[in-house]
């Protein structure tokens, strides 16, 4: 199994890498873990990780300044290979997002990156918290309990999404996005890397998720 960590200069890249190695050793799996801004290995991806931390417009040329890397990791992505983006990476699936400047993102689900709207409480929404869901709503959850709590940092959330895609909220100043999946594409608002063993239940589930 090739899995490709894209590297396009933003993003927990080394600590992404781990997680997956940890929890692809935990499934007695082979994983041939690749971080990568080669588009030649992205088009051969088995599965493909999108990090991000920083500001949306900020990532999203990011990625646009890796010629064809954008477009090798979207392909491969319609084919049909699963896709996670993390924090950022997440955001970037979105139509739009709204960070200093309208900015389009993947266009993956619907909704625009807003700033979240807990104007009483420190922003940026930065610690443990909560996951709220549904128990067996999705196989990312698969192993999940309620209580159990992840790591954010962020000060911009999806928005007007389609209530279908979003598989698990937290709750600051009012409910937040916190998962989305939308056929072989998911993502975490939070912090997966560092969410410790909730984090690597989730990476262990995506190595095995079958959409």
């Amino acid at each position: 199994m090739l899995i490709a960590v894209i590297d396009y200069g933003s993003g927990n890249l080394a600590s992404a890498a781990r997680g997956l190695t940890l929890a692809a050793q935990r499934l007695g799996l082979t994983a041939n873990i690749r971080v990568t801004s080669n588009p030649e290995i992205v088009a051969k991806a088995d599965r493909i990780v999108l990090p991000g931390q920083g500001a949306f417009a900020d990532c999203a040329a990011g990625l646009a300044s890796f010629d064809g890397l954008g477009d090798a990791m979207r392909e491969r992505v319609e084919q049909g290979v699963p896709f996670l983006g993390i924090c950022v990476g997440m955001q970037l699936m979105a139509a739009r997002g709204l960070e200093h400047k309208v900015t389009p993102g993947f266009g993956w689900v619907a909704g625009d990156i807003a700033p979240l709207p807990a104007q009483s409480l420190r922003l940026p929404h930065m610690g443990w918290n909560e996951l709220l869901f549904t128990p067996g709503a999705h196989p990312l959850l698969d192993g999940l309990r309620l209580g159990d709590h992840a790591y954010f940092v962020h000060s911009y959330a999806l928005t007007g999404g389609d209530t279908d895609d979003v598989i698990a909220r937290t709750d600051y100043g009012g409910p937040v996005v916190a998962m989305i999946a939308s056929g072989n594409k998911a993502g975490t608002q939070f912090h997966v890397e560092k969410s410790q063993e909730v984090g690597l239940q989730i990476l262990a589930n995506f190595l095995t998720w079958a959409p």
